[in-house]
């Protein structure tokens, strides 16, 4: 039997080993009944299945309700991204909004991204009604489930004592904590992800086709939800899976990984293999395409643009318009930055995610070396390149990038938790057998207390506090280790040893993700910034919300036929569609540059009186087709509302009537 080690036990056998032999029962005895006792047990779902220690559910449960508490505290007051909470308000209107992912009532045009992101949460408005927290749910919900995957997942490999670890470092880092908070998709593009890890892990240690072909279903609603993003694991599940899968030949591997990932691309392709063969009149156009095409939408405009930083420079779109980004309450929107992995361990997108950078890498590294000599289907060594490709290729994908967003970063949050998890499970079991094991313990612990350090700004509230504790477990830490580098200590020194080192890994990410719960801060804020923006945000946010039973009065009295208010582009009426439900039309999708709406489809639509308010920028100048139109031959609205002053642009509105379109 293995050893219990506080808060980094191990379960009582080594998974991989093989399994025990149970005694047979003595002759002549009745087999053994399950009694009524037995079976109310079972359904006491805070017990530890026989398998695993005793505390190991308990705590697991703790960890899963202390982290839905982070995610959903406040979750009706968090500003929304409105572009996306605007969609789904359309999508949840009807079945037909909501297969094709319509972002606007009237059902005009799409969202720029796939509707799988969206589904769920526009379920949750179905199921629950108009609510800002029904939006905000869905997201609490998933992010939940991945602390608890993570934890099975890792736990298959080294125990319950690393996969609870796993699961507390993931539900401390700051960057998962922030994206549960609000309604971007990735929640759920990190659940369906770390599901395939988990059903790679059970694949790579069973050699079975079924749970590998499991991955690749979960990998195939994954790019339902953030398209090619989820196909960067995919060479990180099938090299484990080929290195590792035991009693296979080569060919066989090879076979079942062609097959999944058959499965992957199967369901990937599907829903837009429907949509391309409906005919363009009986759906919205696709936004983020310049030919009504969902495939250049996934390929070209959340691909290939991307990376090279020209969006939309294809033939059939309008010039770039002047000014459009999509904002938040918060003012936040994708913004570019200079290429190169070392954005990611400094300033706010360190904040957000850098934290276990270091200790992962360290951990990743140690593992491939410990376990280098071991037979080809060591599921340590496979967990390692499972996770660490995971990590670098992400990585390398996001340093690439010409577009970020900080909440982008969530996606490294669970290898790296994995990779800190299994690090410190695999020191516990080496710690008789190596000297070098405290050595590596400290240097984890030492390079990652100095980058958490460097990260926290000196002007931050909490900075005497986050650096007072942090100092005082690393050096406790460093003196247990130089200890039992010294000696040989007893089993406990090595237990306390690995504990201090984890809490003093954990503690700066703990403090970030804590700060981040009480000042209310969300997927586009970053821990410690400035109070002064939490604030504007918070008040512009609350603002906003008040407005809101007013809009939708007045959106009452329109018929639900004619657009409240047509701008250029989508993120310009996102707010309206959230707040009322009602039809406000843009022309140019979210850029402004998508052919939406033709001019002659504009001026018809003018004709039958279904747009009768326009919003055009005139400083700088509209350089969109429909909107020129509009100055052409609609009227000028005077007044002191007929001027609209926003992120040093000008807006002015117009009045379009039946007969100015001949």
């Amino acid at each position: 039997m293995g050893d219990v080690a506080g808060g980094v036990a191990l379960d009582a056998r080594a998974p991989g080993a093989a399994p025990e032999h149970k005694s047979a029962p003595e002759p002549g005895s009745e087999p053994r009944l399950k009694s009524p006792v037995s079976r109310h047990s079972r359904l006491r779902f805070w017990r530890s299945p026989s398998e695993q220690p005793a505390w190991a559910r308990p705590a697991l449960l703790l960890v899963a309700a202390l982290a839905a508490i982070s995610y959903g505290w406040g979750l009706n007051h968090d500003g929304l991204e409105t572009f996306y909470a605007g969609a789904v308000r359309s999508m949840s209107g009807s079945w037909h909004n909501f297969f094709f992912g319509a972002f606007d009532p009237s059902g005009t045009v799409t969202v720029d991204k796939l509707p799988g992101a969206f589904w769920i949460q526009a379920l949750s408005l179905r199921t629950f009604g108009f609510h800002v927290w029904a939006i905000v749910l869905p997201q609490v919900v998933e992010g939940t489930l991945t602390v608890l995957v993570l934890y099975r997942a890792v736990r298959r490999v080294a125990g319950a004592g690393a996969g609870l670890l796993a699961a507390v470092a993931l539900a401390v880092t700051p960057v998962t904590v922030l994206l549960n908070r609000g309604n971007i998709s990735d929640s759920l593009l990190i659940l369906l992800l770390v599901l395939a890890a988990d059903a790679a892990t059970d694949a790579y240690m069973s050699g079975r086709l079924r749970p590998l072909v499991l991955a690749g279903l979960w990998v195939g609603l994954a790019f339902q939800t953030k398209m090619l993003q989820a196909w960067l694991v995919l060479p990180a599940l099938y090299a484990a899976y080929l290195m590792a899968a035991p009693a296979l030949s080569l060919a066989r591997r090879y076979g079942h990984i062609a097959v999944s990932a058959a499965v992957a691309l199967a369901v990937s392709l599907s829903w837009m293999t429907v949509v391309t063969f409906v005919p363009a009149h009986d759906r919205p156009y696709v936004d983020g395409s310049c030919n009504d095409s969902v495939f250049s939408q996934v390929f070209l405009y959340n691909g290939a643009d991307r990376l090279s930083g020209h969006v939309l420079a294809q033939p059939g779109c309008t010039l770039p318009p002047v000014a459009v980004q999509a904002t938040t309450a918060g003012g936040a929107r994708t913004v570019a930055l200079d290429k190169g992995p070392a954005r990611f361990l400094a300033g706010e997108l360190g904040r957000d995610a850098a934290w276990l950078f270091i200790p992962s890498i360290v951990a990743l590294g140690g593992i491939l070396v410990a376990r280098r000599r071991r037979p080809r289907t060591d599921p340590w060594r496979a967990a390692a390149v499972l996770w660490g490709m995971w990590l670098i290729l992400t990585w390398a994908f996001f340093a690439s990038s010409h577009f970020l967003n900080a909440y982008y970063l969530a996606a490294l949050a669970p290898p790296m938790a994995a990779l800190c998890g299994l690090g410190v499970a695999l020191a516990w079991r080496m710690r008789t057998e190596s000297r070098l094991v405290p050595v590596a313990v400290l240097a984890a612990v030492l390079a990652g207390a100095a980058e958490a350090l460097a990260l926290i700004p000196r002007d931050a509230g909490v900075w005497p506090w986050v650096v007072g504790t942090t100092v005082v477990v690393t050096v406790a830490t460093v003196v247990c280790n130089v200890w039992w580098l010294l000696r040989a200590p007893p089993s406990w020194t090595a237990r306390a040893c690995l504990a201090l080192g984890a809490g003093a890994l954990l503690i700066g990410a703990a403090w970030a993700s804590g700060t981040a719960v009480a000042e209310g801060l969300g997927p586009f804020d970053s821990p410690y910034q400035s109070a002064t923006l939490t604030a504007t945000a918070h008040a512009q946010w609350q603002h906003e919300m008040a407005g809101w039973p007013r809009q939708a009065a007045a959106a009452a009295t329109v018929p639900a036929s004619r657009s409240i208010e047509t701008a250029e582009t989508s993120a310009e009426v996102s707010e309206g569609i959230l707040a009322t439900g009602h039809e406000y039309l843009p022309i140019g999708g979210f850029t402004g540059q998508v052919p939406s709406t033709s001019v002659a489809q504009f001026a018809q639509e003018v004709r039958a009186g279904r747009i009768n308010n326009a919003l055009v920028s005139i400083h700088p100048l509209t350089r969109n087709p429909d909107m020129r139109w509009v100055l052409a031959h609609c009227q000028a609205v005077s007044g002191l509302s007929a001027r609209v002053h926003t992120e040093g642009r000008t807006y002015a509105r117009y009045l379009c009537l039946p007969r100015d379109a001949g």
